[in-house]
């Protein structure tokens, strides 16, 4: 919806032209922008936001301050240091003790409804659906078990659901969902993305700070669970969950409506912070993301996701005779978390990862965690090379580096006393 002819043409004309350009790991490129804006754009952008596009959406990554380098050839680096490390780091501080938010339009969503949608759900998801009132995570496999997509169920009633997944999945997964519905019509799927958007509040002050500026909600209410309220005049929707491990609430609003939402918050005091922040607190997390860490490349198994597989449910799920089957047979290739000596860049998106002289897997995802201080990567590799404690190496731009692997479960807040707060 975004890729009309001067998208098209600009974003021609920098490929070819950068064809045999590098691609580093922080620099955006600046064709083709600016064409889908959050109502806060100008604030952020006062703000000192560095921008990103995310199917088309323009988000904050960074928030520069005065004196920093924020011109293009800055980004044009390997290396991990660069003008946005500090205030990264500042934002993290920020969610970790006090309170951030992030203003993220764009998040894909779609209604869900009609008799039997929730039976039809089961149906299609390797796992459990949440009570009403409640949220939680559902796989869709393929027939050979394999990750199509990760979504977020959120369920209001019995067969009222909102289906929640990434920006970028939007036109995949709703083409890939109504591919899988009733060809009855009892079930009407709608998008709509370009309704509402959402701010994300966490911290471990995030709880003291909403509760100044949201009226009608119980803020002691448990993970995963939602609640409609009011924030500054404006109704909204309040989903206890965070994607940065720490307590923490999703505001979601009408598109509208986020301005008069963000700036209530900002003006209690939160401080701003951008996708940067958010990746390096979820890889601390081990929250996996759709087409890096989850795709059809792997198995639900192969993902370390198998506790959200229910095989002795009574749907037929697709996939769950291959999962079966696999389950038995012995699972080859296992999900690891793993930290990495790695003094100047972390690990991109399929870097190799070496056992002696032999090959035995790749990176989903790489980053530094600086709530653990070490640098971070989620990746693939042998059965019977996931074994916490496991030493081996990572590729990182020519260099190896050595890796160890942690046992499976988050880095930061193993017990997810923070989050759960």
């Amino acid at each position: 919806d975004y890729a009309d002819h001067d998208y098209c043409l600009s974003k021609a004309l920098e490929t070819y032209g950068h064809e045999y350009a590098m691609h580093f790991p922080h620099h955006e490129w600046p064709a083709g922008r600016d064409k889908k804006l959050s109502p806060n754009h100008a604030k952020l952008l006062a703000s000192g936001a560095q921008m990103g596009a995310y199917n088309g959406w323009e988000r904050a990554n960074w928030f520069a301050q005065d004196g920093d380098d924020t011109s293009e050839a800055a980004t044009e680096t390997w290396s991990r240091e660069g003008p946005w490390v500090k205030r990264v780091e500042e934002e993290v501080e920020a969610c970790t003790n006090a309170t951030g938010v992030l203003d993220m339009p764009g998040f894909s969503r779609y209604t869900l409804s009609g008799a039997g949608a929730a039976e039809w759900l089961r149906g299609q998801i390797a796992g459990a659906l949440p009570k009403a009132g409640r949220m939680n995570l559902g796989y869709f496999t393929d027939s050979r078990g394999r990750i199509v997509t990760e979504v977020t169920i959120i369920r209001w009633g019995e067969d009222d659901f909102w289906i929640m997944t990434a920006a970028v999945a939007q036109w995949h997964d709703l083409e890939f969902l109504q591919s899988r519905l009733p060809t009855d019509g009892s079930l009407t799927m709608t998008d709509i993305t370009k309704e509402w958007s959402t701010a994300l509040v966490t911290g471990a002050q995030s709880r003291d700070l909403l509760s100044g500026i949201v009226e009608g909600a119980d803020l002691t209410k448990g993970w995963l669970t939602l609640q409609d309220a009011t924030i500054a005049g404006v109704p909204c929707k309040l989903m206890r969950i965070s994607f940065c491990g720490e307590l923490g609430w999703e505001v979601h609003t009408s598109f509208e409506d986020s301005k008069a939402a963000y700036e209530a918050i900002r003006d209690a005091g939160a401080k701003p912070f951008g996708m940067y922040a958010l990746n390096s607190m979820r890889i601390e997390k081990g929250y996996r993301t759709w087409k890096g860490d989850l795709s059809t490349d792997y198995t639900l198994l192969e993902g370390g996701m198998e506790r959200f597989i229910r095989f002795d449910k009574p749907q037929d799920f697709i996939g769950k005779a291959a999962l079966l089957a696999e389950k038995d047979a012995g699972v080859k290739k296992m999900f690891v978390t793993m930290t990495v000596d790695a003094p100047f860049a972390d690990a991109p998106y399929m870097s190799t990862i070496w056992n002696g002289d032999e090959v035995v897997g790749e990176t989903t995802s790489g980053d530094w965690g600086f709530r653990v201080n070490k640098s971070i990567a989620l990746g693939v590799v042998k059965a019977e090379l996931a074994a916490p404690g496991t030493e081996l190496e990572v590729e990182i731009f020519g260099a190896r580096c050595k890796a160890v692997v942690h046992a499976d479960q988050p880095l930061w807040d193993p017990e997810n006393d923070r989050i759960r707060a």
